[in-house]
């Protein structure tokens, strides 16, 4: 897998199409288009559907057509689906393990640690992690605390550095620090279903697409260590990553496709001015523009927004 290297600024929107998009993903898709196109960049459209169960074929195109509603072009679009061979490769060049437990197990193996998390989430504790090599799918290394069962289709997990990794946000100035085995844990990188995780598949594809800036939501942000780490593991180059704020309701809660927030399309299909909703959009950031604005009108606020250095 060569990475192609770029000569200027990459950036992307990666929707994953379970549904119509709403206004919390278009407020990132907007960010993200202003900060590629203020670089003078290439900015590609990238769709993240390697959940297969929860993906929504309408939802492609009813994606397309909301971005370009709104006026957010792309010079390149990209299917995951598409790309699973790149993922396999990826997978094959790490140091991985097959594990059977559910997550039942896991959770039990947690409580039942003398080291039981504390922090945000669980940490895996190495149930199935063998004591040294690699060890072929259904097989048992030395070591195992929980033999791989062969009865049950394994998910691979990686054998994460015993290392601190930090990542830096250049939208906050905010440093976050995590020791991967204490912190996080061996994570999934090949779901007991076949599909590639979250975490490979966009390292990869950031990686082999030459993306240099990563605009996306605050809540990925715990995870940027850990796919950090995996760039270091893989030989990627790490790229520059703004977290930006979420988009959320009258109750302070993010809005989200699960919880019935409102659809981009509903607006589009109603007849509503797409300036006028990329103007609330650019107001809910405390952005002074006024009450019509096209996406072009708004680089000038966000080249303002981010400051010298960061162009």
């Amino acid at each position: 897998m060569e990475v192609i290297p770029s000569p200027f600024r990459v950036g992307r929107f990666a929707p994953s199409p379970t549904g119509a998009m709403h206004l919390g993903n278009a407020r990132t898709a907007l960010l993200a288009w202003l900060h590629s196109r203020s670089l003078g960049g290439t900015h590609l459209l990238r769709f993240e559907d390697l959940d297969v169960g929860r993906v929504r074929e309408w939802a492609f195109d009813c994606t397309r057509r909301d971005l370009e509603w709104l006026g957010l072009d792309w010079d390149t679009e990209f299917i995951q689906s598409q790309r699973l061979d790149l993922y396999a490769q990826a997978l094959a060049r790490l140091d991985t393990y097959p594990c059977t437990c559910t997550r039942r197990e896991v959770l039990a193996a947690i409580q039942d640690s003398a080291g039981a998390p504390h922090g945000a989430e669980p940490v895996y504790p190495g149930t199935c992690r063998p004591g040294s090599g690699r060890p072929k799918l259904g097989g048992t290394a030395p070591g195992h605390t929980g033999p791989v069962n062969p009865a049950r289709p394994a998910a691979i997990r990686w054998r994460v550095p015993d290392e601190q990794v930090c990542a830096h946000d250049s939208w906050t100035g905010e440093t976050l620090c995590q020791h991967l085995a204490a912190d996080v844990g061996d994570f999934v990188l090949r779901r007991n279903d076949g599909a590639y995780a979250y975490h490979l598949a966009v390292v990869v594809d950031d990686a082999l697409m030459g993306v240099t800036d990563i605009v996306r939501g605050v809540d990925l942000w715990p995870a940027t260590p850990r796919q950090m780490a995996l760039q270091q593991a893989l030989g990627y180059p790490t790229a520059r990553y703004f977290h930006v704020p979420l988009l959320t309701d009258y109750h302070g809660e993010r809005l989200a496709k699960r919880g019935g927030a409102p659809p981009v399309k509903d607006l589009r299909e109603r007849g509503e001015n797409p300036r006028q909703v990329l103007a609330q959009l650019a107001q809910s950031l405390g952005w002074p523009v006024p009450q019509e604005v096209s996406a072009p009108e708004l680089i000038p606020v966000w080249r303002a927004s981010l400051g010298a250095d960061l162009l």
